[in-house]
């Protein structure tokens, strides 16, 4: 089990991973860099000192016994790259990015030229409010070998297989569904809505659809949409290029990550204000 750990990115994945970890293991040394520690207007640092973890520069890594990668999606290589050189032999890198399988591959083919063992994780679930313990997949070569350790830091997890990839691969397919639910939501009642229809249309939608919560889904997906919608953005990038890597139609994921993208541009305070929140998407 590892006495410590860094992680590379400290966005919500790493502050939750790192929060929950600490109840777990009081004793556990837990650093991190994030790049939002360079920007004008840091507060990256406070974070870091509200969850009693010591910042620490790139050139730094390679003195803990693990390190997790959780940065955007679009950055886990690059992220990668920013540290090869200070990776020991020996160590453990853990990519619970959302990634496609390529880029997972390529990480590893950069972590372990160095020696180090590299773990693919997909976290399966929204990582609020369980932290390391919300449901993951591990797939690479030293996948069985780490299991004691996650078990007994009390990760839920189950193994995949032992190439890198396996793990994502699930997950990038998965987010083709999840994340294309709610982008058909809420560009439909937003359409719905240009249109003067919306009641119309969540009429024929909840006698065609039943199971679905209509008088909940609508905000839930317009929430999770306009909050998390640069992440999830990235995520579907990635899984439009899982999806094409198979000879399948990727550009259905993009379209999927531009909806994303623009919820989440739109910065609407009241997910509820159907109203506003076209105002917003048609400016």
């Amino acid at each position: 089990m590892p006495d410590s750990i860094e992680f590379l990115g400290f966005g919500e994945a790493g502050q939750m991973f790192a929060r929950t970890l600490r109840v777990h293991q009081p004793n556990l040394k837990i650093t991190a860099w994030d790049r939002l520690l360079d920007a004008p207007n840091d507060t990256m640092r406070d974070v870091m000192v509200t969850e009693n973890v010591a910042a620490i520069r790139p050139e730094l890594f390679g003195r803990a016994d693990w390190i997790i990668s959780a940065v955007n999606a679009d950055q886990s290589l690059l992220a990668a790259e920013s540290i090869a050189k200070h990776i020991m032999q020996g160590q453990v890198y853990i990519d619970i990015n959302s990634v496609s399988p390529g880029r997972k591959k390529a990480t590893a083919e950069l972590v372990t030229a160095k020696g180090a063992h590299y773990i693919d994780m997909a976290v399966m679930a929204p990582v609020i409010p369980r932290g390391h313990a919300t449901p993951t997949l591990i797939a690479g070569e030293m996948a069985a070998e780490i299991a004691t350790s996650l078990t007994a830091l009390g990760f839920d997890f189950r193994m995949i297989g032992a190439e890198p990839g396996q793990a994502t691969a699930i997950k990038m397919v998965r987010s083709l569904f999840v994340k294309g639910l709610e982008a058909i939501t809420v560009e439909t009642l937003l359409a719905a809505e240009a249109s003067g229809c919306y009641d119309d249309i969540v009429t024929s939608l909840r006698d065609s659809f039943p199971g679905l919560d209509w008088d909940r889904l609508p905000v839930y997906q317009f929430e999770r949409t306009i909050r998390h919608g640069k992440r999830r953005a990235a995520e579907m990038r990635e899984s439009a290029a899982t999806i094409s890597e198979l000879g399948l139609i990727g550009p259905l994921a993009a379209a999927v990550a531009e909806v994303q993208d623009a919820m989440a541009n739109t910065n609407a305070p009241n997910p509820e204000d159907i109203q506003d929140v076209l105002r917003r998407r048609l400016k």
